[in-house]
């Protein structure tokens, strides 16, 4: 009989007000994210972008901001392992954001410090191909008369 008027108890309790007293679970946490939700949405109102800032806005912005950190990183991991890097530098960003078609387009207006440029020889600045070099070929320039 004990044991049933336990289990009204609890029953009773549930619905939000469930969880433990002392234990808070941040945004992040409870988003699923790293980048920090609470600190998006305070600059968010610090920066007056807005009267009102809804409660979605930061959870998005943060996931947005974790996804675009995260594809970047992830090239310039492997531009990094590429070059037999095993940490990443501005210059493997630079790569990774300059041979991808859509970052490249997002960042067009973008500089990196210290980041480089991608290599690149114009075709017109390559040596013309021959075909196996011989005297008195066609188009062959003689200073000969």
């Amino acid at each position: 009989m004990a044991d049933k008027g336990e289990k009204k108890e609890k029953a009773a309790k549930g619905g939000r007000g469930a969880k433990k007293a002392g234990k808070s679970t941040s945004r992040s946490a409870k988003a699923g994210l790293q980048f920090p939700v609470g600190r998006i949405a305070s600059l968010l109102k610090k920066g007056r972008y807005a009267s009102r800032i809804g409660a979605g806005a930061p959870v998005y912005l943060a996931a947005v901001l974790e996804y675009m950190c995260a594809e970047i990183l992830e090239l310039a991991g492997n531009a990094a392992r590429d070059n037999k890097k095993t940490r990443v530098i501005p210059r493997h960003i630079q790569l990774a954001i300059r041979n991808d078609e859509e970052l490249n387009k997002l960042l067009s207006n973008v500089t990196i410090a210290s980041g480089g440029v991608l290599p690149n020889i114009h075709q017109v600045l390559l040596p013309k191909k021959s075909d196996k070099g011989g005297k008195g070929e066609k188009g062959s320039a003689s200073q000969e008369v």
